[in-house]
């Protein structure tokens, strides 16, 4: 068995990944450390799994664990690394921003691959740490890596993406107070979303001389979980060829699908999966990406990196089901 630790346990992210490991046949939960909830019972904060887990949150580490979760805040994990030493056998996965550009991707001699298994999946299952992938850069990165792959984003790229309540985190704000978020939609970071950087490097990866500019509008919408993500740029062949570019691109994804039909939130919430729908309106090409920003952006997608890195199905601990109604 995988002996897991977890830092950082009351959050959302933290809550998603405690479930998923629960019922994943081929790890075991070691700890899940919180500084604020020590010696309480992880059910106290995650209530919905009050009778599936006994566990309490540590104030201790244990420092050999095979993979380490972090689930901090932006910014935390570094000080967090800092601050307590693990075994050379440890792999770290972490769920924050800290070490996801190029710049960052080497930490005291720690170097962390990017974790979109979709771009570099050989990289992953040789790496010993990842920089999981943020909830936005990976709904907007898998609608636009096939046209990167073939040397086809000769354009500015349009991206008007609305995320759910949770993308915000665990901890209370005003634009999170239901009386505020409900029957209520808002932008935020216009043209200046920390995600941008990442999605960037890994368009350039593909494509080396991607230069245009990425124009992204995030929005706030007035339900839980979801992300739901239209894309746009110049495309000068037909639709048919640019479904034969993503479904050849995407061929072996066990998570990423391109549908003919419409796509839409409850299709893939409470699952791993992302869905693409394209559309072409004269030279445009609309694709349009839906993500469980809890899972496939976060902790669904760092389970699925946990499999890589350990040779296990990518499928292990994640078969899930939406629920469509």
């Amino acid at each position: 068995m995988i002996k897991i630790g977890i830092v950082g346990g009351a959050g959302y992210t933290a809550g998603e990944l405690i479930r998923l490991i629960v019922n994943h046949p081929n790890v075991e939960l070691d700890f899940v450390y919180s500084t604020s909830n020590a010696g309480n019972f992880i059910y106290q904060v995650h209530d919905d799994l009050f009778g599936t887990l006994d566990l309490k949150f540590s104030s201790e580490i244990n420092k050999n664990v095979d993979v380490l979760f972090l689930c901090l805040g932006h910014g935390n994990s570094k000080k967090f690394l800092e601050a307590n030493l693990f075994s050379n056998n440890t792999k770290i996965i972490d769920l924050s921003n800290d070490f996801r550009l190029n710049a960052d991707a080497v930490f005291q001699e720690k170097e962390f691959v990017y974790g979109l298994p979709e771009a570099q999946k050989e990289k992953i299952e040789k790496a010993n740490n990842i920089a999981n992938p943020g909830c936005f850069a990976t709904a907007i990165q898998l609608a636009l890596l096939p046209l990167a792959k073939a040397g086809l984003i000769n354009s500015e790229v349009h991206v008007n993406a609305t995320t759910g309540s949770t993308g915000a985190g665990v901890s209370p704000s005003a634009t999170t107070h239901f009386s505020w978020r409900d029957n209520n939609f808002s932008v935020y970071k216009a043209f200046a979303h920390q995600h941008l950087g990442e999605i960037g490097e890994s368009l350039t990866a593909l494509q080396n001389d991607f230069s245009n500019e990425i124009f992204f509008i995030p929005n706030r919408g007035n339900f839980s979980r979801g992300i739901f993500a239209s894309v746009y740029l110049d495309f000068e062949g037909t639709l048919d060829d640019a479904y034969e570019l993503f479904d050849n691109f995407y061929k072996d994804a066990v998570f990423t699908h391109v549908s003919k039909s419409p796509v839409h939130l409850k299709q893939v919430v409470n699952t791993n999966n992302c869905f693409l729908h394209l559309q072409k309106h004269k030279n445009k090409l609309l694709i349009t990406s839906v993500i469980d920003n809890l899972l496939k952006g976060a902790s669904g997608q760092a389970i699925q990196n946990m499999n890589l890195i350990f040779g296990l199905p990518q499928t292990e601990g994640l078969k899930l089901k939406a629920n469509s109604f």
